[in-house]
């Protein structure tokens, strides 16, 4: 038995059965991958071409799907999720690529590797327009990786699904006078189990499952479905054709890979309106970074414009109609007598109030009780005097209060 075959009937597949028995074949006919690179003596190129159309980038995912890049690959015509993240990458960081098209044409592969790539393909998602074309085979795993981008287009020929994981275990007798045992250590019962019996291949079973879980639910978050309805959308494992997997929910449309490419490159040119964010303070900036912003889309509030004349104006309009307001209430105190205190108060910028409480205590002084006062300001005859208890603070206010009302009636 090869070592290549060893190496490939141990993995478990997501793969078409006839591509993988083509796979096997291949191997088996091989031996050592290492070895016949030793032997052809060339280096191992770790790159895929890309081709470009209108910014477009064009990735194909052809042939049998393993995980890393070797000599096996390059005999045996299958690609490596190893080398298509490295093409995705440098599509996604390009500042020319406007848009991507993973180029499906595959029966699956090996189930390690493929759904790193695919999260990675999914995440692509709102970077940069990511689109999957199938124009032949989109099964198994070519098909986890092809359910991840934007959207999925198909021709009408295209076979669609085989959603499951597969082991293909094949049972070769020893040699004539060789013989194989295996022992494990007791703790691990379960690490070789035998194969031959009922037990040993639904131990083998139960991991076959939990890989087959996690393609129906990556699938379903790709699709943006319930898990439950994935195995009957890809009717069990089997395949679709065309338009029957669109209307199953496999594929978005049909199309063709011309068209997909026109019609991303004319998007592309096509300036997009960016919903933008506006932002007056830091706290706004921080909180719209952390609600998931794109930097490219928040913007700074412009300053808002201070009409500075208008202000000085309006400020002196209200200074003067003040002023205006002032004079005429401290001409309305106006009495016999006080004319030299009224155009101090004028001059000295004095309130009305002020003005009043100044008069009030000037007429104390020359002898004119409160009473004479508020008659004056009221127009009215002077009541009963003042009595001797009132506090002088009442006084005040009260006359204050009359020559201001007097003064407003004036």
């Amino acid at each position: 038995m090869s070592r290549a075959f060893e190496l490939a009937a141990s993995q478990p597949w997501l793969m078409l059965p006839a591509a993988l028995d083509s796979l096997m074949a291949i191997a088996d006919r091989q031996g050592d991958p290492e070895a016949l690179e030793a032997r052809l003596g060339r280096p191992l190129e770790n790159t895929r071409v890309v081709s470009m159309r209108d910014g477009i980038a064009v990735i194909p995912v052809t042939g049998p799907i393993i995980r890393y890049a070797n000599m096996f690959t390059r005999v045996s015509g299958v690609t490596s999720t190893q080398e298509l993240a490295t093409d995705l990458q440098a599509a996604l960081d390009n500042p020319q690529v406007k848009g991507i098209i993973l180029n499906v044409d595959s029966p699956g592969g090996q189930a390690t590797g493929i759904n790193e790539l695919s999260d990675m393909v999914y995440a692509a998602r709102g970077k940069k327009p990511i689109k999957a074309y199938g124009g032949g085979t989109v099964a198994s795993a070519s098909y986890w990786i092809g359910s991840s981008a934007d959207e999925l287009v198909i021709d009408d020929t295209a076979l669609l699904g085989s959603i499951g994981v597969v082991v293909e275990v094949a049972l070769r007798e020893a040699r004539e006078g060789e013989k194989r045992y295996t022992i494990t250590s007791s703790n691990a019962p379960n690490k070789r189990p035998d194969l031959e019996t009922e037990e040993g291949r639904a131990e083998l079973s139960k991991t076959i499952d939990a890989l087959g879980e996690v393609f129906v639910a990556k699938v379903a978050r790709n699709l943006g479905v319930n898990p439950d309805q994935v195995p009957a959308m890809g009717d069990h494992g089997g395949l679709k054709v065309g338009a029957a997997a669109v209307a199953s929910g496999l594929a978005h449309r049909l199309g063709s890979l011309e068209s997909l490419i026109t019609e991303m490159a004319k998007s592309a040119a096509t300036p997009r309106k960016l919903s933008m964010t506006i932002v007056k303070t830091t706290a706004e900036l921080h909180a719209a970074l952390a609600a998931g912003a794109d930097p490219q889309t928040i913007q700074l509030a412009a300053a808002e414009q201070v009409d500075v004349a208008a202000i000085k104006s309006a400020a002196a309009d209200e200074a003067i109609t003040s002023e205006r307001a002032r004079v005429n209430g401290i001409h309305g105190l106006a009495a016999k007598g006080f004319e030299k205190e009224i155009q101090a108060a004028i001059d000295g910028g004095t309130s009305v109030e002020a003005t009043a409480l100044a008069l009030f205590k000037a007429a104390q002084d020359r002898g004119i009780s409160i009473s004479g006062i508020k008659a004056d300001g009221q127009g009215a005859d002077p009541a009963t005097p003042v009595g001797k208890g009132d506090a002088d603070a009442a006084q005040q206010k009260s006359a204050v209060s009359a020559i201001v009302a007097g003064a407003v009636r004036r």
